[in-house]
């Protein structure tokens, strides 16, 4: 239960980021709204791990340098999201950022990739995957 609130919590944080972003790119650019972005996660991410203090300043070292990288994507992530939601508007870009993760994660699954136990996909994982491109072409018309 405490995976699923998270995981909603997340969904809202990220909707509401996108929307935010793309209203500040309005008055500054989208790469410096971006900037703001990835500067400010970066304080509040610092504050909070000042406080909690629930992990090791040695496990820098053990990670892997491309999954340090990975917070790179960030900023490609945000330019995207604030230039679809300009274009396409907020739902249409929720709902097509939802799929395109989706289906990326079934492929990580399913190959293995980065570690994770690899999984078997069925026809009823996929009908859902179906049932939700339908369900955005259809928001779309």
């Amino acid at each position: 239960m405490k995976g699923i609130l998270f995981a909603f919590l997340a969904g809202a944080c990220i909707t509401l980021q996108g929307v935010a972003n793309a209203r500040i790119s309005q008055d500054i650019g989208t790469w410096q709204a971006a900037t703001i972005t990835q500067l400010t996660g970066f304080i509040m991410a610092l504050a909070i791990a000042l406080v909690v203090r629930d992990g090791k300043k040695q496990g820098f070292r053990k990670v892997h340098p491309l999954y340090i990288s990975g917070g790179g994507l960030a900023a490609f992530v945000i330019f995207s999201e604030v230039t679809a939601i300009q274009n396409i508007g907020v739902t249409l870009t929720i709902s097509a950022l939802l799929i395109a993760q989706l289906c990326l994660t079934f492929i990580i699954e399913i190959r293995g990739w980065f570690g994770v136990v690899r999984q078997k996909m069925k026809l009823p994982q996929f009908i859902g995957i179906g049932m939700m491109i339908l369900g955005v072409v259809v928001l779309k018309f």
